[in-house]
């Protein structure tokens, strides 16, 4: 209705209109004798009156012309009069460019359901979404937030009830802190329903490579609860775009997360939950990069095979619709002239459509784009082509080369869409840094985060803007970059992201400051209505808002060996068994550190003096924390280099048994990175199939080392022996295909090793170190059987192996008392919690935060505000011993936050102490192996908390600085 009544604006009003048809006959134009005007008058009249007549006519000849040979609905070329009148109508259209829609003005949100109620949210710390007026600083403000028709009407101190509609709903924020809705700007929910299933499966339209004529819209499948989990994260607004297959994959959609009624909507569809109801902007999705030449390009037959080839679709596809653009303008300006004349109706191919409004700046292009050569390549294409881009995704390697961002074609450079850390799953995202929105920041460049839903779960985005702010990213700029700028980059500045009135009611109140870890909503708002009608929440004590800590922003990627005498001050906290011996008058005290082993914790005068020497050093630290070092264990870290591709990877075994000593690649990136980030040690098995998957011995390492031949590299060749009973185990390798086949000879293997054992076999030298050996070894109860499973009702399979072999093992008086059996995954193993802690099976969770990606983790906890506790939560209650894994490799700088939001959101259960060790010691623990304490981290800050850095790394060898 605003547009309508904007296009209104030029005219007269009515009144004066018709006000001046009656205004009476100057006086001027009579003579003052009073006889009456000349007849010379009255024929200037008559003239006048013909040439409107002659004007009235020309016109009515261009748009009503003479019937010819066909008929008076037809021109003289036969075309329907009443379709080149659309057609003519049509051509105003095409060179309308949109503006953003206005938020202030607006009485009502045009996504507002008639009888909702309004609500005052009274004292609330609202961030506002911009700097207080007239500074440049943004702040928190204590406010009372008052919603009507779907809109933020009200941000003042104490809004008074009695100013309000007597039916006012009444939320009491306590204080807490309230943002708007988070804004996810990549996402594939709904087009990838989860858990994933093929016949749900609708990312990317595959006939082609350049599809700009399909729609994310035609996918979206309203009823994917992957969609309401994401809003229990607070995500009330996201762009789901096609997928990256394709160099130009089609069109994208932004939607809103409230679904049906029990949403607060009037029905369930996809036209309901678009975020701009007015349809004011379009997306379109493109692609640079691996992805369209490795699934579309075929040698000799056809393309894109190379970066070449795409660059040439790209040109030919906008060349096409730039054609296509020029015969349309040209077609405007000769019916403009002289509709008769026309031989052809308005040129139009559905196909080209989209591409041909986006050359008109009707669309706003979103570009997967890694490298520097196709980041360039594409840009180059934008001044070719003459269109803008609002946004790179992924973007791994734009802080290299802002310079190149701003060379686009248009008013501002593109942002660029990012993910905090997951970087190495191919060569493109090989290169990478977690400081990237630092380094993009800096150079005047827009930081966005984003999820790639399901790649990350989107519940969780918020947690990548926090990942931003720890790597150096300024805190309001993390925070504005999952609302504020994404919706500016949306073209919905003006009605997203901000607590301002005339702003969508898209709100959340958080339990906790946004940022920081274990950050849960309590109430999300989604145009008014709240979301939860009675949501879980986690009992936690809210000390304010994050003070931004600026030490962050100074980030240093160097490091340095320290040899001799070492002394580090400024220490407040000890997770390790150590004796402190005396504290300074500021409560602090001091590490001091010999080759590699800590002699002191407390004042430690005398090493402090040592170190001071000249062949010492002395290290200051604040708010330093001395813990453990964590453990990496559940990934590939240490047998590839780059997941997907085959050369830097040990390579996937299938049935066929190896040991992942054998297989060991030390001193790459990620193990640089591990260690950076505290993982002095990993435990690695060879994979089965598809990543986090296992089968073989593991093998445990330091992270340091640079091959296994390194004194202390390798801690324990064969960690335990590797299995896998996820959906994997049944795609046909070694002739399985049923889980129950897979569970099945699992059970045969086991039985026939006691078997074995009891009739003396004795194994051969050359099959000393095969599956056989190893699993002699499990019966005996030297090593421990560790079998990647998510599903609850496998792992019960699972339990039933273990009781049948026990007894096998009791009959037959050989081996262990028990199985030694440990379960890594358990995405859904708090469904049988008590007899995993009956059974004293222990359990590995990778991912830390599980959600159902695949069906047989259909039946995971997401945790608050939908569900009460996490697998964790009901594990660690029944008294199974549990840690954290890695599901892929990226994670090794995450365990310390992922152990924080454990015990954060435990509402007290799991201390500091064993929050570490849910990353280290229990590992050990379950997979019966000795833990070394001699391995060390001193942190400046919590490790469990988003402002920490890590300092100094003792892996029993070397003392690093970081």
């Amino acid at each position: 209705m605003e547009a309508m009544d904007g296009d209104k604006d030029g005219l007269p009003a009515y009144s004066t209109a018709v006000g001046s048809a009656r205004t009476p006959v100057n006086d001027t134009t009579r003579w003052k004798s009073g006889v009456v005007v000349p007849r010379r008058s009255r024929a200037l009249r008559v003239v006048l009156l013909a040439c409107l007549a002659f004007i009235v006519y020309a016109q009515w000849k261009q748009i009503a012309p003479n019937p010819g040979p066909f008929g008076p609905d037809a021109n003289i070329h036969g075309l329907s009069i009443e379709k080149l009148r659309k057609d003519l109508a049509t051509c105003a259209k095409l060179h309308q460019k949109p503006a953003d829609p206005i938020g202030l003005g607006r009485t009502r949100n045009a996504r507002y359901i008639d009888g909702h109620r309004p609500t005052i949210i009274k004292n609330a710390t609202v961030w506002v979404g911009e700097p207080a007026e007239g500074t440049a600083n943004y702040t928190w403000e204590t406010a009372d937030v008052f919603v009507e028709h779907g809109l933020i009407k009200r941000v003042e101190r104490d809004v008074s009830l009695s100013q309000l509609p007597a039916d006012v709903l009444i939320y009491h924020a306590n204080g807490r802190p309230l943002t708007s809705g988070i804004i996810d700007m990549h996402s594939h929910a709904a087009v990838h329903s989860l858990p994933t299933l093929h016949g749900n499966e609708d990312v990317s339209e595959l006939s082609k490579d350049i599809t700009p004529y399909v729609r994310s819209i035609d996918g979206i499948q309203p009823l994917d609860h992957q969609l309401q989990v994401i809003k229990s994260g607070g995500v009330t607004t996201s762009l789901i775009l096609p997928g990256s297959s394709n160099n130009i994959g089609g069109e994208a959609f932004a939607i809103k997360h409230a679904v049906g009624v029990a949403d607060g909507r009037n029905e369930t569809s996809v036209v309901d939950m678009l975020a701009d109801p007015e349809r004011t902007w379009r997306h379109m999705k493109m692609a640079c990069g691996e992805n369209a030449k490795q699934i579309h390009g075929k040698a000799g037959e056809r393309g894109p095979y190379s970066r070449l080839g795409e660059s040439w679709e790209f040109r030919r596809a906008f060349e096409t619709a730039a054609k296509l653009k020029r015969r349309q303008d040209d077609w405007c300006r000769t019916a403009a002239h002289n509709l008769d004349s026309a031989e052809v109706y308005l040129p139009n191919e559905l196909e080209w459509e989209g591409l041909v409004a986006l050359l008109r700046g009707q669309v706003h292009v979103h570009t997967h784009c890694y490298t520097v050569t196709d980041l360039e390549a594409f840009v180059d294409h934008t001044n070719e082509f003459k269109f803008p881009i609002r946004a790179f995704h992924h973007a791994h390697q734009t802080h290299l080369v802002p310079e190149i961002l701003k060379r686009a074609w248009g008013d501002s450079p593109p942002a660029s869409a990012l993910f905090a850390d997951n970087m190495w799953y191919k060569a493109e995202a090989a290169v990478g840094s977690e400081y990237a929105g630092k380094h993009l920041y800096d150079a005047g460049l827009v930081p966005i985060y984003v999820s790639d839903n399901p790649v990350l779960n989107a519940q969780h985005v918020v947690f990548e803007a926090a990942k931003a702010y720890k790597y150096g990213l300024p805190y309001h700029a993390a925070l504005a970059s999952v609302t504020t700028a994404p919706a500016e980059r949306l073209g919905l500045g003006e009605r997203l992201g901000k607590i301002k009135p005339g702003f969508d009611a898209d709100i959340v109140v958080w339990d906790s400051d946004p940022l920081s870890v274990g950050a849960v909503p309590i109430q999300v708002w989604i145009d008014g209505t709240a979301q939860y009608e009675s949501p879980f929440e986690l009992s936690k004590t809210y000390h304010g808002p994050t003070v931004p800590n600026e030490d962050l922003g100074n980030i240093s990627e160097q490091s340095a060996k320290l040899q001799g005498d070492v002394v580090v001050t400024g220490i407040t906290k000890l997770l390790l068994d150590l004796e402190v011996t005396g504290v300074a008058a500021d409560g602090t005290f001091n590490v001091a550190i010999s080759e590699g082993m800590i002699n002191c914790v407390g004042r430690c005068d005398a090493e402090l003096e040592a170190a001071s020497r000249l062949d010492g050093a002395v290290i200051h630290v604040k708010n330093g924390h001395l813990t453990p070092a964590f453990t990496a264990f559940g990934s590939t870290i240490g047998l590839n280099a780059i997941e997907t591709e085959r050369d830097t990877d040990n390579g996937a075994d299938g049935g066929r048994f190896s040991r992942g000593i054998d297989g060991l690649a030390l001193d790459t990136e990620k193990l640089w990175v591990a260690h950076r980030y505290g993982v002095t040690r990993a435990i690695s098995a060879p994979k089965f199939g598809d990543i986090a998957t296992h089968h073989g011995t593991s093998a445990g390492f330091t992270t340091g080392a640079r091959t296994v031949l390194d004194p202390g590299a390798v801690f324990a060749r064969d960690a335990a022996l590797h299995y896998t009973l996820d959906l994997a185990s049944k795609r046909g390798i070694d002739g399985i295909n049923t889980i129950s086949g897979a569970v099945g000879e699992l059970r045969r293997k086991l039985l026939k090793t006691v078997a074995s054992l009891a009739s003396a076999e004795v194994i051969r030298v050359d099959e000393k170190y095969s599956e056989a050996a190893f699993l002699r070894r499990v019966i005996q109860g030297n090593l421990t059987l560790v079998v990647t499973v998510h599903s609850a009702d496998t792992i019960a399979a699972l339990l039933d192996v273990k009781a049948a072999v026990e007894d096998a093992m009791a009959e037959l008086d050989v081996g262990a008392a028990s199985l030694k059996l440990a379960i890594i995954g358990g995405a859904e193993a708090h469904i049988v919690a008590e007899r995993l802690a009956l059974a004293k099976v222990g359990v590995v969770l990778a991912p830390a935060q599980s959600f159902a990606m695949s069906w047989d983790q259909r039946r995971a906890l997401t945790g608050a505000p939908l569900t009460n506790e996490t697998a964790i939560d009901v594990l660690f209650n029944a008294g199974v011993t549990v840690a954290l894994g890695l599901e892929e490799d990226w994670i090794v700088r995450d365990l310390g936050l992922l152990a924080g939001v454990a015990a954060i959101n435990s509402q007290g259960k799991i201390s500091e102490k064993a929050a570490m060790g849910l990353v280290g010691e229990n590992i050990y623990s379950i997979l019966g192996l000795p833990d070394r304490a001699e391995q060390f981290v001193i942190h400046q800050g919590s490790p469990l908390e988003i402002d920490s850095r890590v300092k100094v790394v003792c892996d029993g060898k070397y003392l690093t600085l970081y």
